[in-house]
């Protein structure tokens, strides 16, 4: 940095277009405006009012609208991967890969210092090198999911061309020796998808590792005390920098409750209420639902499932398909399920809510975690087996829902999981686990804490320059 001056720090963002990417993007950006960095945000237009709201009134960030690249098979009005199909993903990260000129002269006019990308993006460092622009590859996943799943050393000791159920259903060479030890094969077929290639295109493992061998530097969505062997096995994989944003713990909800479900809330005892939601893309195959409705009524105690499903599929009917036959009227007054948006931060940080059953999602950990909510996981896919064996097994602040091999669970295992945390807390799981919740939500809680972390990052980034 020239003559020691401190220089304004200017950042483009560039997440993958699924909302579960673009809110810790979103989360990354306020947090480094109110340090003094000024954020250029880019998106499809579809998604730009949504992002808007989220944004803080006062900060510097601008919103750049570009064009996702005509796709045979990609329906032109699709911003995101909310509405997407399976297939459809594949065609959108083929999109992202036509984008390179478009980004090419964005960049050439905004000229920033630094492009924090996402893991589809793969190009971008290439692209980023021949302008003078230092990279950031932004992992939005856990540290524990990124050393089990995108390191080079997954594929040691692999004899194929990806890795098989077996390979993954055990950690890679070097893994650090904590409390998770392998995964069930069920979720070991789950994550094989990580290492497939679609329509010729390269695989989410292989995207996702040569972005991180080819930027400037690698971010993750972490911290030490949270995940320190994982963030340290993750440095020795790649020797370069490995930067941390802390875990962007949310900003407290603004607004008030919607006045249907503060009422329903309200008629309950303190600390009483379960709330279970999936978010807004995971969704539960019949028998998962149907267990986990008849689960939370056999607990007794009052209940809020929120469940969602696939576009195109009316709720009410899919309910009344999968629910057994008069649940709905058993449950009147003790049990509420709903489908569709809910202001989740604001009800979970409600005095009647106690528990909180969730599909092991990051964002949604972090938000129970800093309210009195006991978490009970049950992770579907992907890395939410790994968050969920990082909160239950290394931090054992939450009780992860008994699975068979075949990933069933019962409605006694939902029962069963729940009080423990719930009716068991003299035992010795249920007092570990509350007294192991209160700590870390003590430390998510507190500011000077998590702004350090962020200031650390940009003194980190001014270095860099």
């Amino acid at each position: 940095m020239a003559g020691g001056e401190a220089k304004e720090i200017h950042a483009v963002m560039f997440p993958y277009f699924a909302f579960g990417h673009i809110s810790p993007f979103i989360q990354l950006s306020n947090k480094l405006s109110l340090h003094g960095c000024r954020i250029s945000f880019l998106t499809p237009p579809g998604n730009v009012s949504r992002i808007k709201s989220s944004f803080l009134v006062t900060s510097t960030i601008q919103i750049i609208p570009i064009q996702i690249p005509k796709v045979q098979g990609l329906p032109p009005h699709l911003h995101n991967t909310s509405e997407m199909t399976p297939e459809m993903h594949e065609l959108l990260k083929e999109a992202l890969d036509l984008m390179q000129p478009q980004i090419k002269t964005l960049l050439s006019e905004l000229r920033p210092q630094f492009v924090f990308f996402d893991f589809a993006h793969h190009w971008v460092p290439k692209l980023c090198s021949q302008l003078g622009i230092k990279t950031l590859a932004f992992s939005v996943f856990s540290a524990i999911s990124g050393a089990y799943i995108t390191v080079p050393a997954r594929f040691i000791g692999v004899e194929t061309e990806e890795p098989t159920v077996d390979d993954l259903k055990k950690p890679p060479c070097g893994y650090p020796q904590t409390s998770f030890t392998s995964l069930k094969a069920f979720q070991a077929q789950d994550l094989s998808y990580v290492y497939k290639s679609f329509n010729g295109r390269p695989a989410v493992y292989h995207r996702a590792v040569d972005g991180f061998n080819s930027c400037s530097a690698i971010l993750l969505k972490s911290c030490n005390e949270m995940e320190g062997p994982y963030v340290d096995f993750i440095k020795t994989q790649y020797r370069k920098p490995v930067l941390l944003t802390g875990p962007l713990t949310p900003d407290p909800p603004s607004g008030v409750l919607d006045e249907k479900w503060a009422t329903w809330l309200a008629q309950h005892p303190p600390k009483s209420v379960i709330f279970c939601s999936f978010g807004s893309e995971t969704f539960l195959k019949d028998d998962q639902l149907k267990e986990l409705a008849t689960g939370l009524e056999l607990t007794g105690l009052p209940f809020f499932l929120v469940v969602n499903f696939p576009g195109g599929m009316e709720a009410r009917a899919e309910l009344d398909r999968v629910l057994p036959k008069g649940f709905m009227e058993a449950i009147k007054g003790r049990g509420v399920v709903h489908s569709g948006w809910v202001q989740q931060q604001l009800i979970l940080a409600h005095e009647s809510v106690g528990c909180c059953i969730c599909h092991s999602g990051f964002s949604s950990i972090m938000e129970a975690l800093m309210n009195d909510c006991q978490l009970v996981l049950l992770p579907l896919k992907g890395d939410q087996f790994l968050n969920s064996k990082l909160v239950a097994g290394d931090m054992k602040a939450g009780v992860e829902v008994r699975r068979e091999e075949d990933e069933y669970f019962s409605k006694e295992n939902i029962k069963e999981a729940v009080e423990t945390v719930m009716v068991h807390v003299d035992k010795e799981a249920g007092v570990s686990i509350r007294q192991n919740h209160m700590k870390w939500k003590d430390f998510l809680l507190n500011a000077e804490i998590q702004d350090k972390l962020i200031s650390n990052l940009v003194e980190q980034l001014k270095a860099m320059l």
